[in-house]
């Protein structure tokens, strides 16, 4: 499709690796008790900045890994969005996992029974179906939020052009 497939292996491995450091959402939370949230969330990670509080704990910055968040979440409404964001982070490490090997044992990788260019691809597509489960789960069970799933959008794509990539030798 996009790509020549002599070069399909280094774009998963790349693509495989960018997924693990790009927000997967951007979104600004609004009348959160009194002050509001921005949030950009990674795969594995989240960093807040909260501002217009009158409890001074909840302004400024704050980074919390998805496990610390899906604890935070345990027993709410939205914990299943928490809980889909912490199988999505799965994926995406698998993802990382497979380029990383793939990486540096390509030969041996590429005769393997699994073609890792589109096992990578069908990964990140995973992952990114994922990420919009929870971003929907997150905005339909009531958090006020406005959200950018820009990076979704990206995992989605570098996925499918992953599987579309004409492998013939």
């Amino acid at each position: 499709m996009w790509v020549r497939s002599e070069y399909a292996g280094e774009l998963a491995v790349v693509s495989a690796w960018l997924a693990v450091f790009i927000p997967w959402n951007v979104a600004l939370s609004e009348r959160v008790f009194d002050g509001r949230f921005l949030a950009v969330r990674f795969p594995l990670f989240e960093v807040q900045y909260g501002w217009g509080f009158a409890i001074p704990e909840l302004n400024g910055l704050g980074i919390q890994s998805v496990p610390a968040a899906i604890r935070l979440q345990a027993g709410e409404s939205v914990a299943v969005a928490y809980q889909l964001w912490g199988v999505a982070a799965i994926v995406v490490l698998a993802a990382a996992a497979v380029a990383g090997v793939y990486y540096l044992r390509e030969a041996a990788v590429e005769s393997g029974p699994v073609d890792p260019v589109r096992l990578i691809g069908a990964l990140l597509v995973l992952a990114g179906v994922l990420f919009v489960g929870a971003a929907y789960l997150r905005y339909s069970l009531g958090i006020p939020e406005y959200p950018i799933p820009l990076g979704t959008v990206i995992l989605l794509v570098l996925g499918v052009v992953l599987l579309r990539v004409d492998r013939r030798n």
